[in-house]
């Protein structure tokens, strides 16, 4: 029995929940418009589309139906995992098609239907063929031989991670920006209510970071995923290795978010002086955090958390963060609004829990090292007798 518990099934839960974020986005002008909620299936095809529409809804549902299998083939192997991955990724569709008739800024598509069907399938298609070729079996070896047992919530989320930075940030690797907004939403909730005077009104504006702490921000957020893997990873060599490539990840999807939000041609205009610093600070913090074991990696990085998190929220928002958020929302990139967006805000608030659950454990959470097993001693060889010795009788003497 695999003693590892698949990270598959909370991934797709989350992904199926920014899913159904992304399709009734914004959630407001719910109204009846005297259609039933199937009435789409039996609409005629439109006449325009794109092959952007097309590769979006492909694409949104292909990594559902690729976490549905894997996870459902903890339980079933083969082609009963595919087909109810794909169901239920079909079913996902179906229900959310049907409740886009009752929002203005949404239209119920069959032909979306379709192709979120046909993406999921995809993504079934995908995990049944790796688990065929027993690229999932290597899979479960390299993680039992890289991470420890109970490395399922790290895992979700590092995979989450990168997602969160797809959505500018005022600094580079920063998420959890979210006090700013927290304060304008209770002063607009409590407007013309008597609790408005409870509400803390700041004495002075957010003033941006000096370059000092910015380059502090940057450190302490590409950190955060070096340590979160060594949380769960305890060989140094597999360490090294593993922080060289999540920073290099987080450049990669830093400089793909600004090429997407701002266009090509400044994809690495956010690599100034004082990222550049932050980068090589992040570098030796991970260099020096190589031998540190478990139980001292999990409260310093929720040091390290909590001191990025309230240094980033003492800066205003991205200058172009209203421009950038207007063009997320009009343009192509609505169907993916939220996902980034929402991952970004929360991320390292999950972190923090998840890491404050492990901080009772021994060895911050990890399971103790199994002790090597002492080598058991061959049974002594078993000694014979020895023959008496009987002596022989002598031959009979013939002759005189």
């Amino acid at each position: 029995m695999d003693r590892y518990k698949s990270a598959a099934l909370p991934l797709a839960l989350l992904y199926a929940a920014l899913v159904i974020y992304a399709s009734l986005y914004p959630f407001t002008g719910w109204r009846d418009v005297g259609v039933a909620p199937w009435a789409y299936l039996r609409a005629p095809l439109p006449q325009y589309w794109t092959r952007f529409d097309v590769g979006a809804n492909l694409a949104g549902y292909a990594p559902l139906g690729f976490l549905l299998t894997l996870a459902m083939m903890r339980m079933r192997r083969g082609w009963p995992a595919l087909t109810l991955a794909t169901l239920c990724a079909a079913a996902l569709s179906l229900v959310l098609e049907a409740l886009q008739t009752y929002l203005p800024l949404r239209v119920a598509s069959n032909v979306d239907l379709a192709l979120n069907a046909a993406g999921g399938l995809l993504g079934a298609l995908v995990a049944f063929v790796l688990e065929r070729l027993g690229a999932i079996d290597r899979w479960r070896r390299l993680r039992a031989r890289w991470f420890v047992r109970n490395s399922r919530g790290a895992l979700v989320l590092l995979a989450l991670w990168p997602i969160g930075l797809l959505f500018p940030a005022p600094v580079a690797f920063g998420m959890g920006q979210v006090f700013e907004r927290i304060e304008e939403g209770l002063a607009e909730m409590l407007d013309g209510t008597p609790f408005l005077g409870w509400l803390p009104v700041r004495d002075m504006e957010l003033q941006p970071l000096l370059p000092g702490q910015e380059v502090m921000c940057v450190a302490l957020g590409a950190l955060v995923p070096c340590l979160l893997g060594y949380s769960v990873i305890r060989h140094r060599g597999r360490r090294a290795l593993f922080a060289l490539l999540a920073l290099l990840a987080g450049v990669a999807v830093t400089a793909l978010s600004a090429g997407l939000s701002y266009g090509p041609v400044n994809a690495w205009s956010w690599v100034h002086p004082p990222v550049q610093l932050g980068l090589w600070g992040a570098l030796i913090g991970a260099a020096l955090a190589l031998s540190l074991p478990g139980r001292v990696i999990v409260p310093l990085l929720m040091v390290v958390l909590a001191a990025q998190v309230v240094l980033l929220n003492t800066a205003p928002q991205n200058p172009y963060f209203a421009a950038t958020l207007q063009s997320w929302e009009q343009g192509r990139f609505i169907h993916f609004h939220g996902l980034a967006q929402w991952v970004g805000w929360l991320w390292p608030y999950a972190a923090f829990i998840y890491l404050a659950s492990r901080i009772g454990g021994s060895d911050g959470g990890q399971p103790a090292v199994p002790p090597v097993p002492a080598p058991i001693p061959a049974p002594p060889a078993e000694i014979s007798a020895p023959t008496p010795h009987v002596p022989t009788e002598a031959a009979p003497r013939i002759g005189p």
